[in-house]
């Protein structure tokens, strides 16, 4: 068979991991496929010193791959949502098929994109824009297809999951961390998509839609970051059996779906909880296969390039074979449904909260009776150490599980105490079940 010419647009970490794994492993896929894949042109603004490119066709307009008549394959790798969005459209409008590792593009733009696919018989591979190398996108669309799925949750950021671990092992605060993990390169100069939860917003939407056979609809997605969590939450969590993680959760429900990432205290005996480092983790709950776990690499060069050969392999198959293609969101062409994405105070959860009261006698009795007058409950209470200078305590309880908007009118109450000083603060809980 003719081997299948590939061009790469974006020769940066995850580009250059690419072309380095194309080309150093030609053989063992050949094997595999019984054909070969060649790069056949490149497109980057600046030569990758790793990378070996001589006698391949190289260019600085991307839009030169995304209409050059011998490739037959786009890899898109340059980032961003506009340029991006432009490239992979006029790469579909020319009848190539399209590999990204794009999440941002795909979460905001996916819709757009999938349809201009379908339209032309071409096919949009995107496996490497969720958690890496980790193939938890296909073990969704295809492992589990014969399954309801109920509830895909996981850590699907790993600067923020970085942050946190070194939080709770070293009681540091989150400005140090956070300095350090953009010294070790793990986060961005600027670096509001990963700690705000707009990195890990685009995965959980990509990942809810392949799920549940939805629309994308980030826009949908509530975010919250990690920046106010304090070394303190981290060991009043640990005190009382619960890691603090900053997790996205999508989960069915009878009115709608949960779209959340926000920080989350989840039990320690669960297996994501003791996910550290800048490693990934995804929880898969289906009818028929119950949980499962998937665990990995998140980012990097080699874990991402990974994930965006093993995509274009597959549609190295379809090419012989388009009917076997697996549709994009792994649902027949007008199959997805509309489902509508709940509020976050439409959603019930169980919550941690942490306040500052006088500790004077009676107050804990005038702090329960707002929380049960609101139709809370409490499950359990910690009082610590009184801060000498004020005659303040720090008051931790977890609650039962409430309707946000419940939670909400009660912490509005509690501020408005004068036996509490300052804010209330609010984690979710969550046991994954």
């Amino acid at each position: 068979m003719k081997p299948i010419r590939v061009g790469i647009c974006g020769l940066g970490t995850v580009g250059g991991g690419t072309f380095n794994l194309l080309t150093g492993n030609a053989e063992e896929i050949r094997r595999r496929l019984g054909r070969e894949i060649r790069v056949e042109m490149i497109a980057a603004r600046r030569t990758n010193p790793a990378c070996d490119t001589s006698g391949i066709r190289t260019t600085a307009d991307i839009f030169d791959v995304a209409r050059d008549p011998e490739v037959d394959l786009v890899v898109e790798l340059i980032g961003g949502y506009d340029t991006a969005r432009e490239l992979v459209l006029t790469a579909i409008d020319h009848g190539k098929h399209v590999v990204t590792a794009n999440k941002a593009l795909i979460a905001v733009h996916g819709n757009e994109i999938f349809e201009a696919a379908a339209a032309k018989g071409v096919n949009v591979a995107y496996e490497a824009g969720v958690a890496g190398g980790i193939p938890v996108i296909k073990a969704i669309r295809e492992g589990l297809a014969a399954n309801r799925i109920n509830t895909v949750a996981g850590i699907i950021n790993g600067t923020g999951n970085f942050i946190l671990s070194e939080m709770r092992e070293k009681g540091r605060d989150f400005a140090d961390v956070l300095a350090e993990a953009q010294a070790l390169g793990y986060a961005e100069a600027d670096p509001t998509f990963d700690v705000e939860g707009i990195d890990a917003a685009h995965k959980l939407t990509i990942l809810a839609s392949i799920a549940f056979g939805m629309p994308l609809q980030f826009d949908k997605a509530y975010t919250e970051g990690i920046s106010e969590v304090t070394p303190e939450d981290l060991k009043y969590a640990q005190e009382l059996g619960y890691r603090i993680k900053h997790l996205g959760i999508a989960r069915r429900r009878t009115n709608g779906v949960e779209l959340r990432v926000h920080p989350t205290l989840i039990p320690e005996s669960r297996l994501i909880a003791n996910v550290n480092g800048v490693m990934n983790a995804v929880m898969v709950a289906g009818d028929a296969v119950g949980p499962t776990m998937y665990y990995g690499a998140g980012a990097g060069a080699a874990p991402t390039a990974s994930a965006v050969v093993a995509d274009i392999m597959d549609l190295a198959r379809s090419f012989e074979h388009p009917a076997c293609a697996v549709a994009a969101l792994g649902y027949a062409p007008g199959e997805l449904q509309p489902l509508p994405v709940l509020a976050v105070d439409q959603v019930e959860s169980a919550y941690y909260l942490r306040l500052d009261a006088s500790d004077k006698p009676g107050v804990m009795t005038t702090i329960t009776g707002v929380l049960s007058q609101a139709g809370i409950n409490i499950e359990a209470i910690l009082q610590k150490e009184v801060r000498s200078d004020e005659q303040v305590a720090h008051i931790i309880m977890l609650t039962h599980s409430v309707q946000e908007s419940q939670m909400n009118s009660a912490i509005t109450s509690l501020e408005g105490l004068e036996v509490v000083t300052g804010k209330v603060t609010r984690i979710r809980m969550d046991h994954l079940n």
